[in-house]
C-alpha cells in the first residue's frame, strides 16, 4: 500500500515541478497562517507536557508528536516566509523541568497528555483536508497532502497506546430505534 501512496506522490510532485506558480489567494494564507499557529501551539503543548510526565511510553510519544509538529512548523514556517506572509507572534518555549517538582493541582495526567495531543492530532488532520480542498496552488495542496501522511502515521502510535492505557475517549454505541438491543 505504501507504494501506491509513494507512487501518488511523486506523480503530484513531478507534475507540481513543471506548474508556474501564482500568489496565494486569500483562502491558502489564512489556512497555511492557522494551520502554522495551531501547529506551535500544540509543539508547545507537548514539551510542556513533557515537563509533566515520567511515565517512559508517554514521554517516547511526546517525542515522536514534537519531531512532526516541529518538522511540520518548520516546514510551514519556511514556505510562509518565502511567500511574503507576516508569521503569527507565538509565545516562546518554556525551559525544561523536573516532573516530580510540578505541583498535584498543576501537573496534567497522562490520561490528559495522551487525550490533548489526541485532540489536537485530531484537529489538524481536520485542517489538512480543508487546506487540500480549498487549495489552487498545486505545492500548497502537496505540501498539506505530506502534513497529513505524516500525521496519520503519527496517529497510528498514538491510539493503540491510547487503548492499552484505557484513555481513548469513545462515544456511546448507537442503536437505532427498532433495532434489536445488543
Amino acid at each position: 500500500m505504501s507504494n501506491i501512496f509513494e507512487a501518488l506522490m511523486h506523480t503530484l510532485k513531478t507534475a507540481m515541478d513543471n506548474e508556474p506558480q501564482s500568489r496565494l489567494h486569500t483562502g491558502e494564507v489564512m489556512i497555511c497562517w492557522l494551520y502554522y499557529t495551531a501547529m506551535t501551539e500544540a509543539l508547545h503543548y507537548e514539551e510542556d507536557a513533557l515537563n509533566m510526565t515520567t511515565d517512559d511510553e508517554v514521554i517516547e510519544m511526546l517525542k515522536d508528536a514534537i519531531k512532526t509538529c516541529g518538522s511540520q512548523a518548520s516546514r510551514l514556517e519556511q514556505f510562509l516566509t518565502k511567500e511574503g506572509v507576516p508569521l503569527p507572534t507565538m509565545p516562546a518555549s518554556k525551559p525544561k523541568s523536573d516532573p516530580e517538582e510540578v505541583p498535584l493541582g498543576v501537573k496534567l495526567t497522562d490520561n490528559e497528555i495522551a487525550n490533548g495531543v489526541s485532540v489536537k492530532i485530531a484537529y489538524m488532520n481536520v485542517q489538512c483536508a480543508t487546506a487540500q480542498s480549498q487549495s489552487v496552488r498545486t505545492d500548497v495542496g502537496y505540501m498539506f497532502m505530506e502534513f497529513q501522511a505524516e500525521l496519520l502515521i503519527f496517529g497510528a502510535i498514538l491510539k493503540p497506546l491510547m487503548k492499552k492505557r484505557g484513555w481513548l475517549r469513545v462515544p456511546p454505541y448507537y442503536y437505532p430505534p427498532g433495532s434489536p438491543d445488543n
